[in-house]
């Protein structure tokens, strides 16, 4: 019995090691402080367990997926050698089962409480497995753009399922997301270029060079910070948080633009870092 529960706790650590939790839990928040930035505060609680509940399901079963078509690409690099796949603890079928079994339910429970909330979220999966992963990264660097596009599903789908239509503030937002993440990529791809060379993976810095990578990632972080900071003055954000939000805005687009004047790793990676914590505070500012 105990060896029997030893292995069911081993399975179950190697399929939460294939959603990414934290990446996962970023695009989770969000697709929440999609929603709250129409409905706050929130009074219908069944209606954010559901919205929380769908959007999981859909980001974690598409990043399976990813894992579950890109485990040749990880047995290869140093950083993802050790995933679930690329070491054998989990196999291919068992992966591609779990994978379709989240993304399905998600999109389908979407579709339940909300045909228009449950087109977004099939939009987002379909982005992020067929487009970037199956058609896109193996054969171009700009597959980060349109990678990018199943990023900002989540918080376009939030604002939708809040409000019950696509409006221009859920663009916004959704464009803010996509803004920001050549930042989180290109940044990451920078620090990690040797493995991304060995796997054959075209990246930004491969392409067109470690200076114009910079270049990129400065006019990203601009226009994210300045997206962003538009979505919260129109939805009416109260200005103690606006202001706050502007200070934050302002630290991505300095430190940014100092990765640019004095390139250096460790000012690429703290830039890297501080994105995610950027991301998280302003979806965490828009929700309140």
């Amino acid at each position: 019995m105990r060896q029997r529960m030893h292995s069911w706790t081993t399975r179950l650590k190697d399929y939460w090691a294939l959603t990414k939790s934290l990446q996962t839990g970023l695009l989770l928040a969000t697709g929440l402080a999609g929603y709250m930035s129409a409905r706050c505060p929130v009074t219908h609680w069944y209606d954010f367990l559901g919205l929380g509940l769908s959007l999981y399901l859909a980001i974690s079963g598409s990043t399976v997926l990813n894992m579950w078509y890109d485990r040749d690409l990880d047995a290869v690099m140093n950083r993802t050698h050790h995933r679930p796949l690329a070491a054998g603890r989990v196999t291919p079928a068992q992966a591609l089962q779990l994978g379709l079994a989240l993304t399905l339910l998600g999109i389908a429970l979407a579709a339940a409480m909300s045909r228009v909330f449950g087109a977004v979220v099939f939009a987002g999966a379909f982005f992020d497995v067929v487009v970037y992963s199956v058609w896109l990264k193996r054969r171009t660097a700009w597959s980060v753009v349109w990678g990018g596009i199943a990023g900002a599903m989540p918080v376009l789908a939030g604002r939708t399922y809040g409000i019950g239509a696509v409006d221009g503030i859920g663009l916004l937002l959704a464009l803010a997301v996509l803004a920001w993440i050549p930042t989180h990529i290109m940044t990451f791809t920078m620090r990690f270029h040797q493995d991304y060379q060995a796997a054959g993976i075209p990246t930004f810095p491969a392409r067109y060079g470690f200076a114009t990578t910079r270049l990129a990632v400065a006019a990203s972080s601009l226009l994210a910070a300045l997206t962003i900071t538009a979505a919260g003055a129109l939805i009416g954000m109260q200005g103690g948080f606006l202001r706050l939000l502007g200070v934050l805005s302002v630290g991505l687009v300095l430190l940014a633009g100092g990765t640019v004047m004095r390139p250096s790793e460790h000012l690429n990676f703290g830039l890297f870092k501080y994105a995610s914590v950027y991301m998280l505070s302003a979806m965490t500012l828009l929700s309140l």
